[in-house]
């Protein structure tokens, strides 16, 4: 199944600074009747498992020495991150497995986006589809503006890097969702996004976005 996501936009201050970084995305309707927080189907079950037998010992120490997670180690530093102190997503699911003696199930929705993760390097995360206005790009935040749509919504401070649509912020870069934006057992359609730094190739980032809608599309 080819699937040629919408790269998204950036606002020409985030360009300059990090050029050729894309938000690539896509959505998709997951199978009606099944709950995206609720527990596995055994495909997906199975899958953690043989995947927590491939990821032992020496890969899991070497994991930023691989050429995916260490171009994500790069971006970290670009933004203001340490990765040694802040891991990137593939590094803290991998410390999770060794700490955990393997990957555990925490939901369907959030097996399948780890599943993605290990698979590829690249990570994509979920959003209520239905409470976005138009693509997702990248910006930087504005003085007290809302994180999110929420009424009570926390303010955010000027210049965090911000994941938002057309009207509002909806995440933190590599960091947390905007209250009320998240998927739920109501949520009917996701937009999956991940982020693309220079140097990781389409492939990679199409392959993890089309393993989260193979998975969901098909009930797991």
């Amino acid at each position: 199944m080819e699937l040629k996501p919408d790269p998204g936009w950036c606002a020409p201050e985030v360009e300059r600074e990090l050029p050729g970084l894309s938000l690539p995305q896509t959505t998709i309707e997951p199978v009606l009747g099944r709950s995206l927080t609720g527990g596995s189907t055994p495909a997906v079950l199975a899958r953690l498992r043989h995947l927590s037998d491939r990821w032992r010992g020496a890969r899991v120490v070497n994991v930023r020495s691989e050429a995916v997670p260490a171009t994500y180690r790069v971006l970290y530093r670009q933004i203001g991150l340490d990765p040694e102190q802040v891991r990137t997503p593939l590094e803290a699911l991998v410390l999770e497995r060794v700490l955990d003696g393997g990957f555990l199930s925490r939901g369907l929705l959030a097996d399948v986006l780890a599943i993605a993760l290990i698979d590829t390097g690249a990570p994509v995360w979920a959003l209520d589809d239905e409470r976005l206005q138009g693509p997702l790009g990248l910006r930087l935040s504005r003085e007290g503006e809302p994180f999110g749509r929420c009424s009570g919504a926390p303010d955010l401070r000027q210049g965090r890097l911000v994941i938002a649509d057309s009207a509002a912020s909806v995440a933190i870069l590599f960091g947390a969702l905007a209250p009320g934006h998240a998927p739920d057992k109501q949520t009917r359609r996701l937009r999956l996004f991940s982020v693309q730094p220079p140097g990781v190739s389409d492939l990679h980032v199409e392959e993890a976005l089309w393993q989260c809608r193979s998975l969901l599309a098909a009930g797991g």
